[in-house]
């Protein structure tokens, strides 16, 4: 008889594939767990020792899921959902009603949070928790729910599409001035602030002067890793940013940034408002996110 009583594999060997899995990423993985991409390659490694079969298949630009490890992956989502539910539910007894909501900083400073401000006025009752982190929400569990640029693929979550932004060239007035009506090979050649991103899903200056017909060089710029840093770099004359119409109303109606035209791109995702099930919210949860949708429809979160 096995000494474990489930059979089931140590279980750090389980989280670390889980969290490879969900990231298709080793290194990722590691950053999550906070350990080294070698210690989840040898957690894994363990685990297809013991069942016998590779569960992702080593490519040369990252990692892919074998059948076996796609039907793993998918009981240990699941399973690591429902116990996170379930405990979640238990803090909640002792800590009283409570919701939690993650986003980018961008989001939350320019939107999210004074639409969570208005809410605590009308639900003095209901706690909100903000979580805002520039990397993908989808690794933390105890979020009910989150605002995302385009869908997740994890098709447990539920996803309701917010509205799609238009993207342009922002800059101060000085530059402002200067470039409005310029051509698109004059744009790629300013100083441009690129933002790095572990999110793939976010549309870079390349793709954005690529899907307008243009495939020039562009500058290299200045590179950062947070949307808001490049928003007050722009702000400040450093350079271009990428502007989000719709998100970036509050800073374009006092004109700290203004639009530099005509190029404008539709954005090619839109935002959505990701979580979990209906089943799995709780009321309060279902009031706030209800409460998102509608001033999102009624355009209260331009205003911001």
């Amino acid at each position: 008889m096995s000494r474990r009583h489930y059979s089931l594999p140590p279980l750090t060997t389980l989280a670390a594939f889980e969290a490879a899995a969900r990231h298709l990423s080793f290194k990722n993985a590691a950053q999550e767990l906070s350990v080294t991409p070698g210690a989840v390659s040898h957690q894994v490694k363990a685990l297809e020792a013991e069942l016998q079969v590779p569960l992702f298949q080593r490519k040369h630009r990252g990692v892919e899921l074998t059948g076996e490890g796609e039907a793993l992956f998918d009981t240990l989502a699941t399973s690591f959902s429902k116990i996170s539910l379930s405990l979640k539910t238990i803090r909640d007894r002792h800590t009283g009603d409570t919701v939690t909501i993650g986003s980018t900083s961008a989001v939350a400073s320019l939107w999210l949070s004074p639409s969570v401000v208005r809410f605590w006025r009308q639900h003095p009752d209901v706690n909100v928790n903000q979580i805002v982190n520039d990397r993908p929400l989808r690794s933390m569990p105890d979020v009910d729910f989150y605002i995302r640029y385009g869908r997740e693929r994890d098709t447990r979550l539920q996803q309701t599409e917010l509205y799609r932004d238009h993207l342009v060239p922002v800059g101060n007035a000085e530059l402002a001035a200067k470039l409005t009506g310029v051509p698109l090979e004059d744009l790629a050649r300013q100083r441009l602030l690129h933002l790095e991103s572990d999110d793939k899903s976010w549309t870079t200056w390349a793709d954005w002067f690529q899907q307008l017909g243009y495939d020039g060089p562009i500058a290299p710029g200045v590179r950062v890793n947070n949307y808001s840093v490049a928003l007050q770099a722009a702000q400040d004359g450093t350079g271009l940013a990428l502007g989000w119409q719709r998100l970036l109303n509050p800073l374009l109606v006092t004109g700290q940034l203004v639009p530099i035209g005509p190029h404008v791109l539709a954005a090619p995702h839109g935002f959505h408002l990701v979580g979990r099930p209906d089943p799995d919210l709780s009321e309060s949860a279902r009031l706030l996110r209800n409460w998102v949708i509608d001033e999102v429809s009624r355009g209260l979160g331009e205003s911001s």
